[in-house]
């Protein structure tokens, strides 16, 4: 009966604009589980959130939710409510994405976050292109250095390396795996000895990296089978931006520790030596991330299919 009722409930509050958000509102907090996760996926400040639900739990005479200052929860009734509410929202945004996917040019807006090594590497050389092919997405491309929330800075997606993926995120991978490289001028290297060990770095002038923000100094990584360590390189040269590590390189200011492939074309026309390379760990690369939800909506989804069959 309490089914049959919630069913209702639903229909009649589908039919009314005001009463439509106040559900929405509801479930998106049981799904994001926060009224700060919800509020920012709504787009509306965590005030609003709460006085709308205040409205929907006044107007039904039930209380939806359990609130404590760490979590919230549906109560026994809301997750009855909740239920019914998946069907029904997941029918009407198919719907939607069904008739929106079907258009000739997509429309909407699209917040990307993402890096500068990432934005230079995936974003610019795609962004004309993608431009004419979609002139009616409005696309703002954020490049941000301080893994920034996207949930909470209201993106759509962001860019980001493997190992520092947010959780509860979809993720699309855009490279392989990367490698560091230790790597030096031959300009700097004459008479001196080329490091055969991570230890060896430490009779070497090493450009040292801050994290942006004003964060720690980057403790250089290295591994070769079950070893692993961390060196904390010498240098007068600190910077926190890899194009002008790789300038001083260049310019025989030092010893960089940066991703292979800024600079493999160094390498190949001899700029840039390479050494330690047995030492250079792996990991995962980058990666397109946005938050879970049933249906992608159609700027993300072309944004997405876009930039993986123009990637590098």
């Amino acid at each position: 009966m309490a089914y049959y009722l919630t069913g209702l409930l639903i229909l009649r509050y589908i039919m009314r604009g005001s009463e439509f958000t106040e559900l929405r509102a509801f479930a998106a907090i049981v799904e994001e589980g926060s009224f700060i996760r919800a509020s920012a996926r709504l787009r509306i400040s965590p005030p609003a959130l709460s006085q709308t639900i205040r409205q929907l739990e006044a107007r039904l005479g039930v209380r939806l939710l359990n609130r404590t200052t760490r979590s919230v929860a549906p109560t026994a009734v809301g997750e009855t409510l909740f239920a019914r509410l998946a069907v029904v929202f997941g029918e009407l945004e198919g719907a939607v994405a069904d008739v929106q996917a079907a258009r000739d040019s997509p429309t909407g807006s699209l917040r990307i976050n993402v890096p500068r090594i990432a934005a230079m590497r995936f974003i610019a050389p795609i962004l004309g292109d993608f431009q004419r092919a979609y002139p009616d997405i409005v696309l703002t491309i954020i490049v941000d250095d301080l893994l920034t929330d996207i949930v909470e800075g209201r993106f759509d997606a962001g860019i980001r390396l493997g190992e520092r993926l947010e959780r509860d995120m979809v993720a699309v991978k855009l490279s392989d795996d990367l490698q560091m490289a230790a790597v030096a001028a031959p300009a700097y290297l004459k008479g001196r000895a080329i490091p055969r060990f991570p230890q060896d770095l430490h009779q070497h002038r090493c450009i040292n990296f801050q994290w942006p923000g004003g964060g720690n100094i980057y403790r250089w990584e290295f591994s070769r089978g079950k070893r692993s360590l961390e060196i904390a390189v010498e240098g007068s040269l600190i910077v926190n931006d890899t194009e002008l590590m790789l300038k001083a390189a260049l310019d025989g200011a030092g010893v960089a520790y940066m991703l292979d492939y800024q600079v493999q074309p160094s390498i190949e026309t001899g700029k840039l030596v390479r050494f330690l390379e047995n030492w250079s760990p792996s990991f995962p690369g980058f990666y397109l991330y946005h938050p879970s939800r049933r249906h992608v909506p159609p700027a993300l989804r072309v944004f997405i299919d876009f930039i993986r069959t123009n990637r590098e």
